[in-house]
């Protein structure tokens, strides 16, 4: 089971999909960036209304209106869409099994309740790692390395798409 939600990859999709090769947000539709990436558009909707929310996007009104990024993408980090729409997590929830020994008969001795759980030590600095991991990374650094992948042509095709779509009726 995946510790993060669908939503959670959606979302750092599309905000990459509303910025460019040089680091320049562009205001999109959840309609065109559900088409371009093929996903669900009633599920991004819901995933935008998160992301409003957190104050990560703003959406604008009338024709061709959509979202466009609340702040700059170096400024917006994976952790910060993360908690924006699954919320905060811990990925681990200490039961405290160290007190509950058979062989203590219900009265666990002061020795097994001392100090923190070991379990629960290892489990907390994980994901702090993994959260402090995800802050480092931005939608600008995540853009930067599609676009480095990709043929010099996928932005034109991208933006002549998203062109193509806000200029149809």
């Amino acid at each position: 089971m995946a510790f993060y939600s669908s939503g959670v990859e959606y979302g750092i999709h599309s905000l990459m999909c509303m910025v460019d090769t040089r680091g320049n947000a562009r205001e999109m539709s959840v309609r065109d960036m559900a088409a371009l990436q093929g996903v669900p558009y009633e599920y991004l909707g819901k995933i935008f209304t998160r992301l409003s929310r957190a104050g990560l996007v703003t959406s604008t009104e009338g024709k061709g209106g959509g979202f466009k990024l609340a702040r700059p993408a170096e400024l917006i980090s994976v952790m910060d869409v993360a908690h924006a729409i699954d919320g905060e997590k811990n990925m681990f929830e200490c039961r405290e099994v160290r007190q509950r020994m058979a062989v203590f008969d219900g009265n666990p001795p002061e020795w097994a309740c001392d100090g923190p759980c070991g379990v629960r030590s290892v489990m907390i600095g994980a994901q702090q790692r993994m959260e402090e991991e995800l802050s480092r990374h931005t939608i600008l650094d995540l853009v930067r390395k599609m676009y480095r992948k990709a043929p010099d042509t996928f932005q034109i095709e991208v933006q002549d798409w998203v062109a193509e779509r806000r200029s149809t009726p």
